[in-house]
């Protein structure tokens, strides 16, 4: 460091020494003991005692009288103290002093000793540290509490304070005239008498120019009335007023906020002698606050949906008119299409589609372009720049730029020179490191442009709303996969059987849940049975549809076992657990077990009209009788697939032909802000008074308890029983002799001729020859012929055992074993099913179509 630097720090250490003399105060702190544990230089020049005679004593012998009794009560709680006390000096004279007493918060020495007290300390303590030593033990401990010391300060003056000076009265005038906020004095007449130099600089005019001026005379804008009148009330009232203000002053482009306070002037009397005005310019604070609340509305208001349009307008109607008079949001193409957009910016010509625009002015008349048009941008428009660049950019609209534009697009350049577009601020839409599109914000009727402070704002909303548009891109990708996988794992057509009329309806939910996993199947069975499942698996997406296909594949597979329904959910809910720990074992958490299913099963007969229904935690079915009577079948509720260990139960009902069965999902009587006995009495309702078809009832409980789009995935089925006659069933009974199977056969035959089935007899007497001689050959009885015409005719054999046959191929010298394989290649379908008292064994063979 030169000589100089030193001596230019030096003279400036001096001038702050000089400036402020910090011996003209007495200071002391005191502990909560009442001991000294401080004492500065004021404090001595002001009792005349040393440092060293007065710290680690009670403050009590400074005192000229004994300090009351009730002091410690009195100072308990306070945070400072004011007033006057008597001391004594050091001579044995009493002094008057004015005392201001803080309570320290913490633990502090006294700080305002002079320096060269403090080198004193230090010199004594390093010429005797035995006698240092021996003082720091007559030191008290030192205090670490909140309420450790107290500071005492008192001026070295009078004890009403510094004596006032001649210059005190010029002071004042300086520093009303130098104030740092804007200020001006005006009298009973709101006539100006004195103005400081912000609020010359703010008016542009003199003191002189304005004195005796009103407000609203100074300043012509409807705001120096409202000001006026706020004055008026003060001189009525002698209350301050407080009042904010936007006022567009001489030589500003935009209006400036002011936060005016107008206090009432009053002479020694007390009485009103005028106002002053002080006011303090807060635009910078405003325009904060109104970007804060912007991004604040912009965070609650962008991305209530996950719709790619929606969101794309909420973020045009949060930015006008806070931000701009005219906001557009154009996506690439790509962005609403199947592929992904690509990454960096997009090549030349910008092809970009309208998607939302706002402007002021009802109904958008600025706007060329019609929502969900594509258009072209030149390379040099605010669109396409920010995109080439990645970047957001402010361009001024010149007289060169809209000739530019009126050679490639009249119809822009008409529009803008017609509404005075002056500023366009455009902002790159990005997320997730692919470009999506741009938002275009521009002014016309606000006069200012646009400015840097506005960039990180729009930045902002803008981020925000690419965001939650890549989101909502993302959602339909993977919506439009669900529902394409979902509509693929669901029968594409019922299958057509005899023993009820069916109609079915799936309603995927609404954009913000999505596709869920809610299925249905109609199964036909043996012996003119079919099986109606409806199911739901918990959870939304692709997986959820991939589970479902799962579950409604390995049910079809268990439905072809001919299990009853309660066997049939056990061993599904033995698979789920058997795949949940699958699951596990590969530290997936996605499989069945994971997300947990309900299901719904049964098997209707319409020979004996009997239905037999078992349930996994599934809402229970319900029945309309042809007598218009509706009730909800009471099936034991099973546990959910995948819990194991508990058993599920049937309930088996005997319903009566032409009744109508209805199952479904949850989300068909679950409906948010309708309770759950609502939707089922609702339900009740519309199966009581059915519609003409099974479809107009479908469409008819659907209107009726979906009024809008469902939260959850529906699936409904309903299904109108029908039941075979007499005439299209017959049923022997079989001696258990090798003798009778002649007399059976003779019996079948006779029955086919009766039906008109000659055609089948060959077949027919073939297959009960086989069947009924292994049931007489390796069975128990009672033995039982059943012949069904239906679509197709069922030869069935029943006995009580439950030993089932095998197909096999004899070998050459094989005596037996080729009965079942003709019956399998002479019908078109064979098998066996077990029940309580047995097994069945059953054949069924097309009929010739009817020419």
């Amino acid at each position: 460091m030169t000589g100089s630097e030193t001596a230019g720090r030096d003279d400036r250490a001096a001038w702050h020494e000089d400036l402020v003399d910090e011996t003209a105060t007495a200071r002391a702190t005191v502990d909560p003991q009442g001991r000294v544990t401080g004492w500065s230089e004021g404090a001595r020049r002001l009792l005349g005692y040393e440092s060293s005679e007065v710290v680690g004593r009670s403050a009590a012998l400074l005192l000229a009288d004994d300090p009351p009794a009730e002091l410690p009560r009195s100072l308990a709680g306070l945070r400072r103290w004011s007033g006057t006390a008597t001391l004594r000096h050091r001579d044995g004279h009493r002094l008057e002093v004015g005392l201001l007493a803080h309570r320290l918060l913490a633990h502090r020495r006294i700080r305002n000793q002079s320096q060269d007290q403090r080198q004193n300390q230090r010199q004594d303590q390093s010429q005797d540290p035995n006698q240092n030593r021996q003082q720091d033990r007559n030191q008290p401990p030192e205090q670490h509490s909140l309420d450790s010391e107290w500071l005492l300060v008192s001026p070295l003056t009078s004890p009403t304070g510094p004596s006032r000076s001649p210059g005190d009265d010029a002071l004042v005038m300086w520093g009303f005239a130098q104030s740092a906020c804007l200020m001006a004095l005006y009298d009973t007449g709101l006539r100006l008498r004195r103005a400081n130099a912000d609020m010359e600089r703010a008016i542009g005019l003199s003191e002189d120019a304005m004195r005796g001026l009103r407000l609203p005379e100074i300043l012509a804008d409807p705001q120096g009335d409202l000001t006026e009148e706020r004055m008026r009330r003060a001189l009525e009232t002698g209350e301050r007023q407080h009042l904010q203000i936007a006022v567009r002053l001489p030589f500003q482009d935009r209006a400036s906020i002011w936060t005016t306070s107008l206090a009432p002037v009053r002479d020694a009397g007390g009485e009103i002698q005028g106002v002053l005005l002080s006011a303090h310019d807060t635009t910078e604070q405003h325009l904060a606050r109104q970007r804060l609340a912007l991004l604040n509305d912009a965070s609650v208001r962008i991305g209530s949906t996950l719709d790619l349009t929606r969101t794309a307008q909420e973020l045009a109607d949060v930015a006008v008119p806070s931000l701009a008079d005219f906001v557009t949001v154009d996506l690439l193409p790509a962005v609403e299409g199947s592929q992904n957009p690509l990454t960096g910016p997009p090549s030349s010509p910008v092809m970009l589609r309208r998607v939302a625009c706002q402007s002021v002015l009802e109904g958008s008349p600025e706007a060329t372009i019609e929502p969900g048009a594509v258009t072209t941008y030149p390379d040099r428009s605010p669109p396409a720049e920010c995109l080439a660049v990645g970047r957001p950019l402010i361009r001024e609209v010149t007289p060169d730029a809209i000739a530019e534009w009126e050679s490639g697009h009249p119809d822009r350049a008409e529009r803008v020179r017609r509404y005075g577009f002056h500023s366009v601020l455009a902002v790159p839409m990005e997320a997730r490191g692919i470009t999506l599109g741009v938002a275009t914000f521009s002014r016309h009727r606000r006069p200012e442009p646009f400015e840097t402070d506005d960039l990180p704002l729009a930045e902002e909303i803008t981020a925000r709303a690419a965001m939650c548009i890549d989101n909502a891109r993302r959602y339909t990708t993977e919506r439009s996969t669900s529902l394409i996988l979902q509509s693929s794992l669901l029968p594409q057509r019922l299958p057509r059987q005899a023993a009820v009329d069916v109609a079915s309806r799936y309603l995927p939910a609404s954009g913000q849940t999505g596709v869920g996993g809610d299925w249905f199947d109609v199964i036909p069975l043996s012996g003119a049975r079919v099986a109606l499942v409806v199911g739901d698996v918990v959870g939304h997406g692709i997986q959820a549809s991939a589970t479902m296909g799962r579950l409604r594949t390995a049910l079809r597979t268990l439905a072809d076992v001919d299990l009853p329904p309660d066997e049939l959910l056990t061993h599904l809910d033995d698979l789920v657990n058997r795949v949940s720990a699958e699951g596990d074992d590969s530290g997936s958490a996605s499989d069945i077990g994971a997300i947990g299913a309900t299901c719904l099963y049964a098997v209707y007969d319409p020979v004996s009209r009997c239905c037999t229904l078992a349930r996994a935690a599934h809402p229970v079915p319900a029945l309309a009788t042809p007598d218009g009577i509706v009730e909800f079948l009471d099936v034991p509720a099973g546990p959910p697939l995948g819990l194991g260990g508990l058993p599920f139960e049937c309930l088996e009902r005997e319903i009566p032909e032409g009744s109508l069965l209805a199952l479904y999902t949850d989300g068909l009587i679950e409906v948010r802000g309708r309770d759950v006995d609502e939707g089922i009495a609702a339900l009740q309702d519309v199966l009581a008074h059915p519609a003409a078809s099974l479809e107009g009832t479908c469409d008819a409980v659907l209107h009726t308890l979906l009024p809008g789009r469902p939260a959850d995935d529906v699936a409904l089925l309903l299904a109108r029983t029908r039941a075979l006659g007499a005439n299209q069933v017959a049923t022997w009974d079989v001696p258990p002799d090798p003798a009778a199977v002649a007399e059976t056969r003779r019996r079948a035959c006779r029955q086919l001729a009766d039906w008109g089935l000659d055609e089948a007899v060959f077949v027919t007497e073939l297959v009960v020859s086989e069947l009924v001689t292994n049931a007489i050959r390796y069975a128990a009885p009672p033995i039982r012929l059943r012949l069904i015409h239906d679509r197709s005719l069922i030869c069935e054999v029943s006995d009580a055992s439950t030993t089932s046959p095998h197909l096999r191929r004899a070998r050459t010298y094989d005596e037996g074993g080729r009965g079942l394989l003709l019956v399998a290649q002479l019908t078109q379908a064979w098998g066996t099913r077990q029940t309580h008292h047995g097994k069945t064994i059953w054949a069924e063979q097309a009929l010739p179509v009817a020419v």
